[in-house]
């Protein structure tokens, strides 16, 4: 019979019920389950439990299964931050894991924050106790989803799983697997964090290409606006026109001056502004 081992499930027989808690047939051992986790059960039947070692360094067993193993990958909810450890997961079962901080990001703004999920399995050290490990790259690629064209241009909820400087990978909960070059994010996204993102692209590997920017009109309308107010609160006139130069624009405006002039004429066409001597002025 293979051996029993901390971080897996398992079905095993109870023996007896002893104060509060059940006693179950670990291959010839016996260990201990809480009578409240379970008290609908009776000697001699078989129940499943997820094996974990207890602060007194013995296996124990818990009814409360949860959403990751040794053997699986699963989300994990980010419970809290320890900046010296790293974050600590509940991993639905009755305890909390620790992912080290080994694991995460060198700049901190990047790691994860409670409430944001990782994909992660569980690793066990020389003396049984259960940590967290995010999933590897080479996991992602044996097992996502393959995509069809019928993505492209659909809008998707994913989180972030790898970040590296030229963009961000994700998964969604079906395990559709996403990259977003830098170029298409306006931000760089945490680690678990959840974003709405649009496909831009399907791979003949099955992999997806992704956008975190708005489409191009509404990232048109949004440049307009920016546009407006900054007029409004100039006092309806501003030295920038479609000749300025990319800095002067990306200083005073962060966009691009393509972006600038695509949404400057669009103002212009829609008569709410003007150009003249080197100036952009509100139209009354």
């Amino acid at each position: 019979m293979t051996q029993l081992q901390s971080g897996t499930l398992a079905k095993l027989e109870i023996l007896r019920k002893e104060g509060s808690r059940w006693v179950l047939d670990a291959d010839g051992e016996e260990i201990y389950l809480n009578l409240s986790e379970a008290p609908d059960l009776e000697e001699g039947m078989q129940v499943e439990v997820f094996l974990y070692i207890n602060r007194r360094g013995e296996l124990t067993a818990t009814a409360q299964l949860p959403t990751v193993t040794v053997d699986t990958f699963g989300w994990a909810k980010v419970i809290r931050l320890e900046r010296e450890e790293g974050a600590y997961v509940d991993i639905g079962s009755s305890f909390e894991v620790l992912v080290n901080r080994a694991d995460f990001p060198q700049l901190k703004k990047l790691w994860p924050q409670p409430g944001d999920q990782l994909y992660m399995t569980l690793r066990t050290d020389p003396g049984g106790n259960l940590f967290g490990r995010l999933v590897t790259e080479e996991r992602v690629q044996e097992h996502f989803t393959i995509a069809d064209e019928d993505l492209y241009n659909q809008n998707l909820k994913a989180r972030a799983y790898r970040l590296l400087p030229v963009g961000s990978f994700f998964l969604t909960e079906d395990l559709y697997r996403i990259f977003v070059h830098e170029t298409e994010r306006q931000q760089e996204p945490r680690l678990g964090e959840e974003v709405d993102l649009r496909i831009i692209g399907v791979r003949d590997d099955g992999t997806l290409n992704g956008s975190l920017l708005p489409r191009k009109q509404d990232r048109l309308q949004t440049d307009s606006e920016q546009i407006m107010s900054y007029l409004e609160e100039a006092g309806g006139k501003m030295p920038f026109t479609d000749k300025s130069s990319p800095d002067e624009i990306d200083e005073m405006f962060q966009m691009s001056k393509g972006s600038f002039k695509r949404a400057l004429g669009k103002l212009m066409k829609e008569g709410r502004v003007v150009q003249q001597d080197g100036w952009t002025t509100l139209k009354s």
